[in-house]
């Protein structure tokens, strides 16, 4: 799909990382067809040393050498970015942005009304090659474009391909939601200490607990339903537990955290 192509991230930081690292273990793209140009020259200087991609001297330079460019920056420094990239946007190229906030019309609106734009929702498992990300196509893009943005995010874990009116969805539930098991886990960790348990043993044992449960999810093809019915035995300590996290609400707080996280997206998006 990049065969004599060559994509330019403009960021270097460490979703950007993860996913050269990916297209290349991928053999999407040769480290040549790979540039990278950061205000951070320390960034760029340990990819290329890494990866063996091209470094340029500038995000203009960058856009004019390349055919897809994906825009890695923080969503704060986005404006000014698309403002000094404009000049240099010409047809035929692909922008795929990750900036969160950054919607599709923003970024045409800058790029121009012909850019073919693509947005991406990633989250940080991506950095470890067991990302999630959902993928939303701009109005100029074609379906090449969105074959190529959803195999650039394959190579670091799952792309789902929808409307752009679902990202904001996404953002709660995949962007967000390595947050949420984090905060579960250092609950546990700490529930664990209080019934006695020193750090160390309880470290290791949470970790493994969680890391077995989301392989369950993911590799028995139960329903997390099915598999929690099959460890609760009726009046069994299980089901005290449970008892315990239903009748504090915890189904309802994290519908609540998610619809909470939906709605500063949209405002984000404002």
């Amino acid at each position: 799909m990049l065969e004599r192509k060559r994509l330019g991230f403009i960021g270097g930081g460490n979703m950007a990382t993860a996913l050269i690292r990916g297209m290349l273990a991928a053999k999407l793209a040769t480290p040549e067809q790979i540039l990278v140009a950061d205000i951070d020259a320390a960034k760029t200087s340990k990819l290329v040393a890494a990866h063996g991609i091209v470094a340029t001297p500038d995000n203009l330079e960058l856009v004019k050498r390349s055919d897809v460019v994906l825009l890695a920056v923080k969503p704060q420094n986005m404006n000014a970015v698309l403002a000094q990239i404009a000049p240099a946007v010409r047809d035929g190229q692909c922008f795929i942005s990750i900036a969160a906030g950054a919607i599709l019309s923003r970024l045409e609106g800058v790029l121009g009304p012909h850019a073919r734009v693509i947005r991406v929702m990633p989250n940080t498992p991506a950095l470890i090659g067991c990302g999630a990300a959902g993928i939303a196509r701009g109005h100029a893009a074609t379906d090449d474009d969105v074959v190529l943005a959803r195999a650039i995010f394959e190579a670091v874990g799952l792309a789902v391909v929808l409307d752009e009116k679902h990202l904001d969805a996404v953002t709660a539930v995949s962007g967000s939601g390595p947050a949420y098991v984090f905060l579960f886990v250092e609950a546990l960790l700490e529930a664990a200490e209080w019934v006695g348990l020193e750090r160390e043993v309880a470290q290791a044992l949470v970790r493994q607990t969680v890391l077995g449960a989301a392989r369950m999810v993911n590799e028995t093809g139960q329903t997390p339903a099915q598999l929690r019915e099959a460890v609760t035995s009726p009046g069994g300590t299980t089901a005290a537990a449970l008892t315990v996290l239903r009748e504090g609400g915890f189904d309802d707080l994290l519908v609540r955290a998610v619809q909470a996280a939906k709605a500063r997206s949209i405002e984000l998006g404002k």
